[in-house]
């Protein structure tokens, strides 16, 4: 019951893969989600099916749109330490934290996200749990 509870407190709760995909692709576009996301599904005859079908056998890149979808679209504040380290559908949005306006993106901010992520992979290595968390940080003000 407990976990009931807990799940509804997020806004991926109940939420298919391709309703997620139609709202931010609806709002961003293609081209913005590959400069952000650097997924191909996204830049080579992107389609909303062709996206679904590669998100659903591909884990990390599911996680990345989910978080994505959490951190931007939804523009949830920055999560806890403990809820950080669970994946995106397992996570608890605190009691009376709601969602906001979608952030406003632009290919310029793709860009320099791209640059820091890249240059802190090169100064701590470049394990794969690593540059996940410094992707979800880089959105996280």
């Amino acid at each position: 019951m407990n976990d009931e509870i807990n799940y509804t407190n997020n806004p991926l709760h109940g939420l298919g893969l391709q309703e997620l995909l139609t709202q931010i692709v609806d709002h961003y576009g293609f081209e913005i989600l590959y400069a952000y996301l650097n997924i191909n599904c996204f830049k080579t005859n992107p389609s909303i099916e062709s996206s679904v079908k590669f998100l659903k056998k591909t884990e990390w890149a599911r996680e990345k749109v989910e978080i994505f979808y959490l951190y931007q679209y939804k523009n949830l504040p920055r999560v806890s330490s403990e809820q950080f380290e669970l994946p995106p559908r397992k996570r608890i949005i605190p009691e009376g934290q709601t969602p906001r306006e979608p952030a406003e993106l632009s290919f310029e901010d793709a860009e320099r996200v791209r640059e820091k992520q890249a240059k802190k992979a090169a100064e701590h290595g470049k394990s794969k749990r690593y540059k996940e968390r410094e992707f979800e940080n880089l959105w996280k003000r």
